[in-house]
């Protein structure tokens, strides 16, 4: 199949190609606009607490006023406020107030905002906006920020807008930057990176056009398909799939342009060395893609709401990539033939490859010491796993100098940390009925007895009088671990238990839904890996044809994932003492090491599998296979690695924690598994490994060679070492 896929493409170069390009224009300008949610509580399913809060305040309070940023003041000093400096504060906000922000109801201060020290004074901003982090609520911010430091000019004081919309303007301007900077260096790692290895121009260049090509398409598709099957997906998956797009597809393609160089080296000419690439190593890409789809398809199966719309998405682009790999690669090249390897020469003679064959080597005479090394390795940085901690402070990852940042820091200092986004507190009767005042006040109490709550409300009932609403305001950061023991356990204790008769009492606001999130990870891990673990592993016994094979490859994987989230504790926690870890640090682990470097995994087992049914000894396929494999797969994985690693320049914490475990994760996945653990274990086992089969078939000492529909036979070359 693969070899026909292969001719078309070949002999018909102008028509695949032609048919991208419409196929990708037609997607891109026909498919709907994805949107994009940046409410965590949309992403979780309804059994949780936060988001029955957000149906209860949608119906019973519709015109609820929204939070949107706290503006502090205080004297440049740091001494008390003045009565001169206090009434400055008010005319100030009275001004802000005055000058009707698009989507602000209020901006509004009182004496009771400002400190029991007396240094520092709070006016808050509310919003009109169902959604105030929408472009408008922050064009707001930074319009309010402007023309309130104008106002204060020639004062003694000075301000800083903190709060949730005020913190989304900072981390997206940000994050803006970082995303140009990580996009350029990833673009010229990637250029430089292939032209180092194929010392060519267009081989460096014609990559990046592709993929971009790819991303089109693969953008078009998902729109497309989410609005004719009501799929979940998100266009803030966009950076996400340009990463995949670029890792994957520049994997692909260096599979198949090693494979297409080593039969080039063998003396084919061009056209048919490229069938027989494709031929020879489209069946592992196949497989390999298949991996990373059903991987990804396994995210269909989370409690979040935004995993379940990443997992399609994913899926539909690694699919687009397999097939571009397999036509539109192959027609490219095949228009350009040996030229596109100007003007290196290299092409045309092997290298020495000394350290490939090497390990080739040494792999094949002592593979049970191998072994052991690499799987002692990998143990030992597997311990550090044990200490994850999941964080979900998102102010803690970001730069320090940021406005919302400081101006956060400074409030601590004089109010509740908790202070710019209380917790939400609803009591609903069971009846319908009018709740009663005075246990709403008996409840009040016992909910500002809970300990660590700094302040809460008087009851705001609704206009039918049946739900009450309580802002409760908590000693921690909304965001922080502590907060969100504290939401979990004590206060949705106290508040279950101590709810009105006939009535039920939930837990709403950011920091419920942070708890509620880290429960449905928990489940998610719990489910996901293990359905994941399953596709792979049959897939793996598909293409090898193989039962024990499948299992100690997944067992080498399982060990692999365990080693990265390992290694970002040791780095991240143990060294750098941070406080904890990304949340979905494993997750991302998952996504970009287990599934895509799955695939190093399975060209060397394709490898191995295609040496041996040439008749070769186990402990001689083992060696031709390394030796072979090293480059593509080191080339590949150095790529891989150095496109996430880039995240590291990021001055962004959880950036650059998913950047390290992420690149340092496909190196150990390429260099100690692949090309290590992973043939020495099949040496050790030895024909077992590739049970109920013999690992043998009927091309001994052939290969086939498809040209212009006829099939012929000729002695088998093991092939230069690419």
């Amino acid at each position: 199949m693969f070899g026909r896929i292969g001719r078309f493409s070949v002999n018909r170069p102008w028509l695949t190609i032609v048919f991208w390009i419409v196929a990708s224009v037609a997607l891109a300008g026909l498919a709907p606009e994805l949107k994009s949610s940046t409410d965590q509580a949309d992403f979780l399913p309804s059994r949780y607490e936060s988001a029955q809060i957000m149906k209860i305040q949608e119906e019973s309070f519709p015109q609820q006023e929204t939070p949107a940023a706290v503006v502090v003041f205080q004297r440049n000093d740091g001494a008390a406020l003045t009565d001169a400096d206090k009434a400055a504060v008010a005319k100030v906000t009275e001004s802000l107030q005055a000058k009707r922000y698009e989507t602000f109801k209020s901006v509004v201060t009182s004496p009771e905002a400002v400190s029991k020290d007396g240094k520092m004074a709070l006016a808050s901003v509310v919003s009109a906006e169902k959604d105030p982090a929408a472009e408008a609520g922050l064009e707001s911010i930074r319009k309010l920020r402007t023309d309130g430091k104008a106002e204060l000019q020639g004062s003694e004081l000075k301000m800083g807008v903190t709060g949730p919309v005020a913190l989304m303007v900072d981390a997206k301007e940000a994050a803006g930057d970082t995303d140009a900077m990580i996009m350029m260096a990833t673009l010229v790692l990637i250029i430089v990176l292939l032209g180092v290895i194929f010392r060519s121009p267009l081989i460096a260049l014609l990559p990046v056009l592709m993929i971009a090509l790819m991303f089109i398409a693969a953008n078009g598709l998902i729109a497309t398909a989410s609005e004719l099957f009501g799929l979940e997906a998100d266009a803030s998956n966009s950076a996400i799939l340009i990463v995949v797009l670029f890792g994957v597809g520049c994997d692909y393609i260096l599979f198949l342009l090693f494979r297409y160089r080593e039969h080039l080296r063998a003396g084919q000419e061009p056209k048919q060395a490229l069938i027989e690439a494709v031929s020879r190593v489209g069946e592992t890409i196949a497989s390999a893609a298949g991996a990373v789809i059903v991987a990804f398809l396994a995210l269909v199966f989370s409690t979040m709401g935004n995993m379940r719309a990443m997992g399609p998405s994913l899926a539909i682009s690694v699919a687009v990539t397999l097939v571009a790999a397999l036509t539109l690669v192959p027609a490219v090249f095949s228009l350009l033939g040996t030229k596109a390897f100007w003007p290196s020469k290299a092409w045309k003679r092997a290298p020495k490859d000394r350290l490939a064959g090497k390990a080739g080597a040494i792999a094949s005479r002592r593979p049970g010491l191998v072994a052991a090394v690499a799987t002692g390795l990998l143990a030992v940085l597997a311990l550090g796993a044990f200490g994850f901690k999941p964080g979900f402070d998102q102010e803690s990852s970001l730069p320090k100098t940021l406005e919302s940042i400081q101006a956060n820091a400074d409030l601590q200092k004089s109010f509740s940390a908790g202070e710019t986004e209380p917790s939400l507190v609803f009591v609903k009767s069971k009846e319908g009925a009018q709740l009663d005042k005075a246990a709403l006040d008996t409840f009040r109490q016992s909910i500002a007895a809970v300990e660590n709550v700094g302040d809460v409300s008087p009851a705001v009932l609704s206009p039918k009088g049946d739900v009450a609403l309580y802002n409760v305001v908590l000693k921690f950061r909304p965001s922080s671990e502590q907060a969100i023991e504290l939401v979990a356990g004590d206060l949705r204790d106290a508040v279950h238990k101590n709810a009105p008769e006939g009535s039920k009492a939930l837990v709403g606001g950011k920091t419920a839904v942070l708890a509620d999130i880290e429960d449905a990870v928990k489940h998610d891990y719990r489910l996901v890996f293990p359905i994941a673990a399953l596709a792979i592993m049959l897939i793996l016994g598909l293409l090898l044809r193989s039962v024990v094979a499948p299992l100690y490859l997944m067992l080498a994987v399982g060990l692999g994932f365990t080693a990265t989230l390992g290694s970002a504790v040791w780095l991240f926690q143990n060294i750098k003492g941070e406080d904890g870890l990304l949340f979905s640090l494993p997750i991302v682990v998952y996504l970009f090491v287990v599934a895509i470097g799955t695939d190093y995994n399975i060209l060397m087992v394709a490898r191995l599998r295609e040496e041996v049914r040439k008749g070769r000894s186990t402990a001689e396929a083992v060696r031709l296979a390394v030796s072979q494999s090293a480059p593509t797969i080191g080339s590949a994985a150095v790529i891989l690695s150095g496109t996430f690693g880039v995240l590291m320049l990021a001055d962004n914490s959880m950036l650059q924690q998913m950047g390290f475990a992420v690149a340092f994760g496909i190196l150990l996945t390429a260099f100690i598994m692949a090309l290590l653990l992973v043939p020495t274990l099949t040496a050790l086992i030895g024909p077992k490994a590739w049970w109920p089969g013999s690992g043998t078939g009927n091309r001994s000492d052939v290969h086939e060679e498809f040209t212009g529909g006829t099939r012929q036979e000729e002695p088998a070359t093991t092939g230069s070492r690419s």
